[in-house]
Formats: structure tokens, C-alpha cells, sequence
């Protein structure tokens, strides 16, 4: 059941067909796979969607089947929707700002981009076979960052590969401003975080410590405040103190902040999950009532999660979408394309509810989920789903 909600700038009239270029509100489509004849013998579940990820450039939906289709946004391609050609199965895929990068269940990954493959931007080649310890090319999870792509092994190393202009893959910006190969950045690691916007990134080693590096002009690595201009771009991956207390389950950011998801653990209740924010409020991404720089993360407190949980969140550029236990969708942020799906394109401060059409899945809510593009929003069923978020 291939069954969607979208809201926000409508960049591909492909998909979006008779539609204004302001989507306000959720509409619900029916995807429909254009360049693939309908098998009636065919199973439903290969035809479900496991994934979408979107960018500045492109939105890929990703199928239970292996397969991905690629729509380009409008202003760079009038082109039909292209089945990505990779010959082994996709388990999943992840759009930035400026490349898109496929992870195969052989653990192999294909990037393209301009700061990948600056000869043929347009072309995906394998950059898991780029790195040069053969025994390190086994690759378990990808995640993209505006310029850069980050790739976490078999072996818990994470390699970093695209632009190093803000320090964003833990290396002198002076002496390497990019790499065309995959590079050490730390081993020991578990979890990757960053974004489709972001020119920084997290970095969790298993023991719990956060790391982080990269672009820091307005506090988004929650490093606290510093009036030193070097610190704009943090060149080394740099241990992040003060974290909330709890597990970490997930960090997103946008281009001028980062937003994290913290479980704590009470014997006593069932584990609850709540929101932190640090880094500028330019646009109203951090969730809160103020208009200040928040140098460390802090709690993004509303009523509307005192007696709930948290499933899912996504995060665009500058505009945050939480689904929670109790069925709400939860939006804040910049919403001068509709991406918030509030009926207008006005911004939100603080976390709002908005009201969705009836759902036709009829399934349990923690197998739907989010998918925030630069500026549009997508909610969706998939029981799956690349396990980002563990599910309460």
C-alpha cells in the first residue's frame, strides 16, 4: 500500500500533478511507479514503500522490493521519475543538500554529487570501494549532510567523504577542504547524525559520548558560547559536555541548528523521550518562544508531549515534524513554502497540532513516519522502515 501525505513546495509536477506550488495542507496520494508496467501477479509488498528521503535536488523513494525511483526537482530537470540503476538490492537511501548516496544490502554504498564525482556529478559510483583498509569496506549505515556523505562500517569506524569547508569531516579546512575519498574521521563509533542542510555533524561513540564538528557560528554542535572567532568552524571532532541526561536515539539538524532525542529511563514508568534544541532561531527551528542563539541543547517543552510520547520526528532545513504515540502530528518552524501543513505559510514559534485528513493504513502508529525535505514534509506508512528510531 503505497499511500502518502505531503505538504509544502510542490517541486516535482510529476508526482504532484494539478497541484499548486504552495501545498498548505496534507494531501494524500497513491504513488504510482510511472516507468514500471503493473503486474498483477505482483506481491503488495513489494510495491510498499520502505523509505523516501528528500533534498534540495531530489526526492528518492526507496521500495520493500530493492528498488528506488529518483524525481528531480523541477528547477534542475523536467524529466519522468528514473529508476536508480544499481544492480544489488537497496536497503536504503539518503538525499542532502548537494548528493544522494544508496546503501545495498551487500553493505555497498553509490554517491553522486559535485563533491563526489565533480567529473560526472550526475553518475553514482561506489565509494565504499574507494577506502583503503579492504578490510573496512563492509559499510552498515550512510547518512548525508549538505555536501557531505558519512559512512559507518562493519567495523564501527566512520569515513567521511564530499566538502570539508566548515570542518565537517573532523579535518583542517585550511589543508583539506574536500575529498574525493572516503577518510578515518574516529572509530569506536554507533550512531551517525547530521542533516540534509547541515555542515556539521554528530558522531556517538559506544560508550555514549557525543562528538562533533563542523559548522558552529550559532551554537548548533551545543558546544555552549564562545566569542572566538575560530570557533566558528570546528575543525576537529570535539567531545560535546552537557548533554541531557538519558540514551541518545537520535540528532537531526538544519542548517543553523540541531535538534536531539533523549530517552530517559525510569524504573518505575515506561521509558519517556523528549526533545532538545540548541543553535539560532532564525525561522523559529528551535521550538521555543524566544528569539535568542541557544549555545547548548536545551528542552523544547510543550503541553503537548507532557502525556505522550515521541515515535518519530524529521527535521528539514528549518522546519521540525514529530509524530507521536497518541497519534498527533506535531509541527514548528519555518512555513514560507507550507511545509508545516497548517492551511497557511505562516511560521510557527512553538509546537503546534495539525489536523489530519483520515489515514486509510488502519495500522498501529509507530509503522508510520516522517520524512522532512528542504522544504516540504512527507508522512507515510512502512512497517519497513530502515531502523532509525526503536520503537517504544
Amino acid at each position: 500500500m503505497n499511500d502518502c501525505l505531503f505538504f509544502g513546495l510542490n517541486e516535482n509536477p510529476k508526482l504532484f500533478k494539478n497541484k499548486p506550488d504552495k501545498i498548505t495542507k496534507p494531501i494524500q496520494f497513491k504513488f504510482e511507479n510511472e516507468n514500471e508496467n503493473e503486474n498483477e501477479n505482483e506481491n503488495e509488498n513489494e510495491k510498499q514503500i520502505k523509505q523516501i528521503s528528500s533534498g534540495y535536488f531530489s526526492t528518492i523513494f526507496l521500495f520493500e522490493n530493492g528498488k528506488a525511483i529518483e524525481y528531480l526537482n523541477k528547477q534542475y530537470s523536467n524529466q519522468n521519475p528514473e529508476e536508480i540503476q544499481i544492480e544489488e538490492n537497496i536497503q536504503k537511501v539518503t538525499v542532502g543538500g548537494y548528493n544522494e548516496a544508496i546503501l545495498t544490502i551487500e553493505g555497498n554504498v553509490f554517491a553522486k554529487g559535485k563533491n563526489i564525482n565533480p567529473k560526472n556529478p550526475n553518475k553514482f559510483i561506489n565509494i565504499s570501494s574507494l577506502i583503503e583498509d579492504t578490510n573496512d569496506r563492509i559499510i552498515e549505515d550512510i547518512v548525508s549532510g549538505a555536501f557531505s556523505i558519512y559512512l559507518l562500517t562493519s567495523n564501527q569506524n566512520v569515513y567521511g567523504i564530499g566538502s570539508n569547508y566548515y570542518g565537517e569531516l573532523g579535518f583542517d579546512s585550511e589543508t583539506l577542504k574536500k575529498t574525493e575519498k572516503p577518510i578515518l574521521m574516529m572509530k569506536n563509533v554507533s550512531k551517525i547524525f547530521s542533516g540534509n542542510s547541515s555542515n556539521h555533524v554528530f558522531l556517538l561513540n559506544s560508550n555514549q559520548e557525543l562528538f562533533g564538528c563542523g559548522y558552529n557560528q550559532f551554537g548548533q554542535l551545543g558546544l555552549g558560547e564562545s566569542k572566538k572567532e575560530e570557533e566558528i568552524k570546528i575543525k576537529k571532532l570535539t567531545k560535546i559536555q552537557n548533554i541531557p541526561k538519558g540514551k541518545i536515539i537520535d540528532i537531526q539538524s538544519g542548517y543553523f541548528h540541531s535538534i536531539m532525542l533523549i530517552e530517559n529511563e525510569n524504573q518505575n514508568q515506561n521509558p519517556k523521550r523528549k526533545l532538545y534544541s540548541c543553535g539560532n532561531y532564525s525561522c523559529n527551528g528551535l521550538g521555543k518562544n524566544e528569539y535568542e542563539n541557544i549555545y547548548e541543547f536545551t528542552e523544547i517543552k510543550s503541553s503537548l508531549f507532557e502525556n505522550d510520547n515521541i515515535i518519530d520526528f524529521s527535521v528539514g532545513n528549518d522546519h521540525t515534524l514529530i509524530l507521536t504515540s497518541n497519534s498527533k502530528l506535531i509541527v514548528f518552524g519555518n512555513n514560507e513554502h507550507g511545509q508545516l501543513g497548517i492551511r497557511d505559510i505562516k511560521d510557527q514559534l512553538i509546537p503546534i497540532q495539525i489536523e489530519l485528513p483520515k489515514l486509510r493504513f488502519n495500522e498501529n502508529i509507530s509503522n508510520y513516519h516522517i520524512s522532512c525535505g528542504f522544504r516540504n514534509s512527507f508522512l507515510y506508512y512502512s512497517p519497513l522502515l530502515f531502523p532509525i528510531l526503536k520503537k517504544i
